[in-house]
């Protein structure tokens, strides 16, 4: 039965897709008086309903008959900004060119987005929230999940209906401004874009499809971040320098000195000894800066789920927040393996995890020790650590309790629906350990 019920979604997805796409607004009422004139007029001895039926059906018929003349060749092309946000509005531009031979005109546009229609496994195994609060039929049909799942890859539109164009010369190009609202992270694809223009009585559109294909990133969510308490400690880098600018040791330069034994020939000032006639070696000063560690839990969460976006939303908003001009942040995260991002100080910039974290997704089928023996492996080069888990159990507590005892200052945001949570190793540092909820983020990260 399940498979049955996504079949239907499916296939009544398309054909309310296709109805939108052919009706006007006009075109749709007509439609729908024309089916309410037919039930009602079945027995023509008894009512005068069935004339009208023929009326409107008549008219449906004279505007289908104009929608072959429709043969406009056109271009199409998006302005489209580097990033978007969810759930935040969006604007970009669309230039449209008139490639025929006459002049178009009364047109609109709608744009083709990638099917947001999910696979039956995603169908499967991804709840709605809220879905346990409804009733039995409701959870058994399941029409409500699919509902929710075609909105997080559905973007709204500032206008419910197409975008109007000008009027389009043989060979002139306009531009149009569009504005959406992405609902969710991750890639928002557009496949092209369809040119409709309505028959005389504006009912019936005609369509020529363009492709159209772009790509851009949509970033997670993000909110203000206060009370970030963590100290900014240096800690010495082996590298130093070069960990960030280069490759090889090349930290901060000192001086000129004679060549010792063991010293690396990487060193050698190769001038000064053509100079002196003897081996000279640049001398380096060990660099110590502020290097915190942001840990994202991926374990037994699953996408879309409210926690897990709010635990990523979280680790963005950390990201964008960025910390002192010559500090480094290092994202850590599990997912087909142990990953391991650092932002600052001459490497990639915040924009950069940001666009990690737009793809994030859960990791079943690692264990979180994973997780936590890349961060132990890295404690001892960082300055504090920010943990974002969405679970509380034991192998966590253990992860909190083992960075501690090295002396690592540790700041806890743990994303739960749960409203009271033992703080566990944290209970002496109340003030760095937060509770996250969803649809509470901005209150709970400290913003206004």
């Amino acid at each position: 039965m399940r498979r049955f019920f996504f079949i239907s979604f499916r296939k009544f997805y398309a054909f309310h897709q296709r109805m939108g796409r052919r009706f006007t607004r006009s075109g749709r009422l007509v439609l729908g008086a024309s089916a309410a004139a037919a039930v009602v007029g079945v027995d023509t001895n008894r009512t005068l309903a069935f004339q009208a039926f023929t009326l409107l059906l008549s008219l449906l018929a004279a505007a289908f008959a104009f929608t072959p003349f429709f043969r406009g060749r056109f271009t199409v092309s998006r302005r489209l900004p580097r990033f978007g946000t969810a759930e935040r509005p969006m604007g970009y531009h669309i230039r449209i060119e008139n490639r025929s031979a006459k002049p178009q005109r009364g047109l609109f546009l709608f744009e083709d987005m990638a099917d947001p229609r999910p696979d039956f496994q995603t169908f499967l195994e991804t709840p709605e929230p809220g879905e346990a609060e409804r009733n039995r039929f409701d959870r058994f049909v399941r029409f409500y999940r699919w509902q929710w799942l075609i909105s997080l890859k559905q973007p709204r539109f500032s206008s419910p209906g197409p975008t109007p164009l000008p009027d389009i010369a043989p060979g002139e190009t306009v531009e149009v401004s569009v504005e959406i609202v992405p609902t969710a992270r991750g890639r928002l694809r557009f496949q092209g874009a369809t040119i409709a223009r309505p028959d005389p009585l504006g009912l019936i559109y005609s369509h020529v499809r363009v492709d159209a294909p772009q790509t851009m990133t949509i970033l997670p969510r993000r909110y203000p971040v206060t009370g970030r308490t963590l100290p900014e400690g240096r800690r010495y880098q082996s590298g130093g320098v070069a960990l960030t600018t280069a490759v090889g040791e090349s930290d901060e330069f000192v001086s000129l000195r004679d060549y010792r034994p063991g010293d690396s020939l990487r060193r050698i000032h190769w001038r000064s000894w053509a100079r002196t006639g003897r081996p000279v070696v640049k001398e380096y000063l060990d660099e110590f800066f502020v290097r915190h560690a942001l840990v994202l839990d991926t374990f037994g969460g699953r996408k879309h789920d409210p926690v897990f976006e709010a635990a990523v939303s979280a680790a963005a908003s950390f990201a964008a927040a960025g910390g002192p001009q010559d500090s480094l942040l290092d994202l850590m995260f599990m997912g087909d393996e142990a990953y391991c991002f650092t932002a600052g100080r001459g490497l990639a910039g915040t924009d950069r995890l940001l666009e990690i974290l737009a793809g994030v997704g859960p990791c079943r089928d690692k264990p979180f020790d994973a997780l936590a023996s890349l961060t132990l492996s890295r404690a001892a080069a960082l300055s504090g650590c920010i943990c974002v888990l969405i679970a509380w159990d034991a192998a966590r507590r253990t992860f909190v309790g083992r960075l501690r005892a090295m002396g690592l200052p540790v700041m806890v945001y743990l994303a739960t629906e749960v409203d009271e949570v033992d703080p566990g190793p944290m209970a002496d540092r109340p003030d760095r350990f937060r509770r996250l909820r969803p649809g509470r983020m901005a209150a709970d990260l400290g913003g206004p």
